[in-house]
């Protein structure tokens, strides 16, 4: 692994608002802001503002956050994960396969249009990982 486990946090719809509520209460700064309208895949035409992808940093303090797809509702207190940045493709295949075992796939491992391979499991004490392996 590259580095520490990274929270990622997932809303319905309201990732903007809590994003700029992070930054009046942490200060810091909101980078890397995509959303699914601006990714190179279809997606529903009400979800165009919402956000796929953004990350927020405020000295130590780090964490990643997206609205949920249209069918993927979360609730409130079990809209976090933990992102992990793997370093090779055996090592995301083995953890992958590992997690699932016991786990419910959320997302298959697969190429990504954003030159990774990833995958979401929620594990058997209901832990959900993001599992990315960057090919850059």
């Amino acid at each position: 692994m590259k580095h520490q486990a990274t929270p990622y946090f997932t809303f319905n719809g309201q990732a903007m608002d809590a994003l700029n509520y992070y930054k009046e209460v942490f200060g810091g700064e909101i980078t890397d802001v995509q959303t699914f309208g601006e990714a190179q895949f279809e997606t529903p035409k009400e979800l165009d503002e919402q956000i796929m992808h953004a990350r927020f940093k405020a000295g130590d303090l780090f964490f990643m956050v997206s609205d949920a797809f249209l069918d993927q509702k979360v609730e409130v207190g079990s809209n976090i994960s933990l992102a992990l940045e793997l370093e090779s493709t055996e090592e995301i295949q083995s953890i992958y396969d590992r997690l699932k075992e016991e786990g419910t796939v959320l997302m298959e491992l697969q190429d990504t249009f954003w030159n990774a391979t990833f995958a979401k499991v929620k594990d058997r004490f209901g832990i959900t990982w993001d599992l990315n392996f960057s090919k850059e």
